[in-house]
């Protein structure tokens, strides 16, 4: 329960935990739940009093028995769970909207035993509302910025280019990497993208072997679940691991 005696915010904080596991989106665990995307947000945010009916649904989508969504302290999360909020970090924020390129891109970084916290969002508004930390992301005012940005530039609202001249245009978020993933055919959309700063180009689908090609260059290590000395740029959150060092 929170120092205030309201439920809402910490059982929120289960809730994105939960999600933030299994590595997927608002919108697709409110597919699950058959829930909307807006009741999703608002219940991850504190703004929602959830029915028990609604509870269990969102149990059977996060894949954890009801009890184990209903253990608000932070402290008390299970340790697969409560490792995903250290400092609220998301280190890949990953924009596609092609839900077949994701579970492959997902399933990839798994077999990698890649360990960087991830978040999806499937189309360029939404990409801008988490960057800029308004809408639906509104509660994240006081959260870091994402280490890197995967970006599709196909994508549905607003598109790729325009997300990435927005990134590149503001001084909040200019320095973040940000690496653009497109098809040989689209060697305009490369042109067009270099012209606004990308940081490197990926051709899809996205896989752990060709962000590894591209993350050297913008001295990002990926974290992976194995035994090995910490360097000084590590920043180490539970599983959360990635190398950031100064850009020359």
């Amino acid at each position: 329960m929170g120092k205030d005696g309201n439920i809402k915010q910490p059982f929120g904080t289960s809730v994105r935990a939960w999600r933030g596991r299994l590595g997927i989106s608002q919108e697709e665990l409110g597919e699950r739940a058959g829930l909307h995307r807006t009741y999703i947000s608002d219940v991850e945010c504190g703004m929602r009093n959830v029915s028990l009916e609604s509870i269990e649904k969102l149990a059977s989508a996060l894949e954890v028995s009801v009890p184990s969504l209903l253990t608000y302290s932070r402290g008390e999360l299970p340790a697969r769970a409560a490792l995903l909020l250290e400092d609220e970090l998301v280190q890949i924020l990953f924009v596609e909207d092609n839900a077949d390129d994701v579970k492959l891109a997902l399933r990839e970084f798994n077999n990698a035993h890649l360990t960087n916290q991830i978040e999806i969002v499937n189309d360029g508004a939404t990409a801008l509302e988490f960057l800029f930390t308004s809408g639906m992301y509104a509660h994240r005012q006081n959260s870091g910025q994402p280490l890197i940005v995967l970006l599709d530039l196909d994508l549905p609202k607003i598109s790729g280019l325009e997300v990435l001249r927005q990134i590149k245009a503001a001084p909040r978020t200019c320095k973040i990497p940000v690496i653009v993933m497109t098809s040989p055919s689209r060697g305009r959309d490369i042109i067009a993208s270099k012209q606004l700063e990308a940081d490197g180009h990926i051709m899809k689908p996205l896989n752990f072997k060709n962000l590894s090609a591209v993350t050297p260059q913008l001295r990002l290590e990926l974290a992976l679940l194995k035994s090995s000395p910490v360097s000084p740029f590590v920043k180490r959150s539970g599983l959360l691991v990635i190398d950031q060092s100064p850009l020359s």
